[in-house]
């Protein structure tokens, strides 16, 4: 009898010692993107030359493992927001594209890191529209939650 209740007892024990464990793991943080150091860019109302490169910078996190990075350089010459910033730019009137930039673009990150310094060279064509633009950066962890940083920029 004793014996079936010491058996008893250390299998309770053990999966209560396992279901704590396994909530511990669960990801439920997203990541961030932190863009407040001195040397990171673009940041809000930046201005970039057309016809040259510029170093995206910023400083990635999560809490468990990074996932995936990526931006989007969009026009906004209807003034239209995804900005997660608190204060606003000087716009431009609006004005009809006619050969806006648009890049959409992924850049790897390295298994298992928890904190990034990306640094990613970026050419700006130089026979594209000049004017407002957005510049968006989207981390996703690899729990799948996703950070959304969106800037105004302007081309010139």
């Amino acid at each position: 009898m004793k014996i079936r209740s010491l058996c008893f007892l250390a299998a309770v024990l053990l999966t209560i010692a396992g279901c704590k464990k396994e909530s511990e793991t669960v990801d439920t943080t997203y990541p961030i993107i932190a863009i407040s150091s001195a040397d990171a860019f673009p940041k809000q109302c930046s201005i970039v030359k057309r016809g040259e490169k510029f170093l995206f910078k910023a400083s990635l996190s999560d809490n468990v493992q990074l996932g995936s990075v990526s931006i989007d350089i969009h026009h906004n010459f209807d003034h239209h927001s995804h900005s997660t910033e608190v204060n606003d730019c000087t716009l431009e009137p609006i004005k009809i594209p006619v050969k806006p930039l648009l890049l959409i673009k992924d850049f790897p990150l390295p298994d298992g890191q928890r904190n990034y310094q990306i640094a990613q060279e970026i050419a700006v064509p130089a026979d594209i529209d000049a004017g407002d633009y957005h510049f968006l950066i989207r981390l996703t962890d690899q729990a799948g939650w996703q950070t959304i940083k969106g800037l105004s920029i302007k081309i010139n």
